[in-house]
């Protein structure tokens, strides 16, 4: 099966990468990475439908939950646990799960991707519901432990989606929704850790990142529910409620800590004369967004 897969083909292009200066190989990897945005566009009505899917598990208290194995689980892991800091998240509500557990995002677990039962047990582990979106991730679109994972997650009555980067992908059959980007054939065959896992790594930051401005974590193009845990979020913090508050630094930082230390908290107080209760009130009436409680 793999020789009718796009991304198992040789590259015409790359048959004498061996032979390439250092410049030469560099210029291929480029014109070839140069493909994936647009392979992407092509797919934007796809990828607007798992961002619907999403904001609707979030809203209904559910979670958004990756599944892969290999380059793709680790996408879906790095995607996931980004979106703590960047957005507040707590842990649980983005997910990655890879086939072979931790030890697999370092190592390689061996017969782990080939197994549908580890793909199945991930998904009654982690409980999977009618709320949750599961997005299964597969360069290939044929891993059996993604299909185990898809298959779980539709029977519990979750959203699925299939994520492969070939088209007419098997993964497809068991999900309710696909994603399929053509990125072709690697400049290095069969090396899905390139063109594929890129075209992976920019669909997720498109999922992830749409679904928290649609529920309410972005305003304007600020990051107003991250989470400071170091010295330069706690000043960046700082920063966004000096500019949209329109006050001063040592303003900013007063109200800051009047929060709880919470952006759109301080925000709200300063712009309409609050405490950080009645803050916490408008913010909860208005779904988390600052927009709307301003309104």
């Amino acid at each position: 099966m793999l020789d009718r897969l796009s991304t198992e083909q040789r590259n015409e292009r790359t048959r004498e990468l061996d032979t390439l200066p250092i410049r030469g190989v560099l210029e291929l990897m480029q014109e070839e990475d140069a493909k994936v945005p647009q392979a992407i566009k092509k797919k934007l009505p796809e990828i607007e439908r798992a961002v619907e899917g999403a904001i609707r598990s979030f809203r209904q208290g559910g979670r958004l939950i990756y599944a892969g194995a290999g380059t793709s689980g680790r996408m879906g892991i790095l995607d996931a646990v980004e979106c703590v800091p960047t957005f507040g998240t707590g842990p649980d509500m983005v997910q990655g799960v890879i086939a072979g557990g931790e030890t697999a995002i370092r190592l390689a677990v061996e017969g782990a991707e080939d197994s549908l039962e580890l793909g199945r047990g991930d998904m009654e582990r982690l409980a999977v519901n009618a709320a949750d979106t599961v997005i299964g991730i597969a360069a290939s679109g044929r891993t059996p432990y993604v299909i185990g994972a898809l298959e779980a997650a539709r029977e519990a009555g979750a959203y699925t989606i299939a994520f492969s980067c070939n088209k007419e992908s098997e993964i497809a059959r068991h999900a309710d929704h696909a994603i399929e980007i053509e990125t072709g054939s690697e400049i290095l065959t069969g090396s899905t850790r390139l063109k594929a896992g890129t075209a992976q790594k920019l669909v997720l930051n498109m999922i992830s990142t749409a679904s928290m401005i649609g529920i309410g974590k972005v305003y304007s193009n600020l990051m107003v529910d991250v989470r400071p845990t170091n010295v330069k979020l706690e000043a960046r913090a700082c920063a966004m409620i000096a500019e949209l508050a329109g006050c001063d630094e040592d303003t900013a930082a007063r109200y800051y800590e009047a929060s709880g230390h919470r952006v759109k908290h301080a925000v709200v107080m300063l712009l309409l004369g609050l405490s950080a209760e009645e803050a916490d009130r408008k913010l909860e009436e208005s779904g988390g967004f600052i927009r709307r409680a301003l309104q």
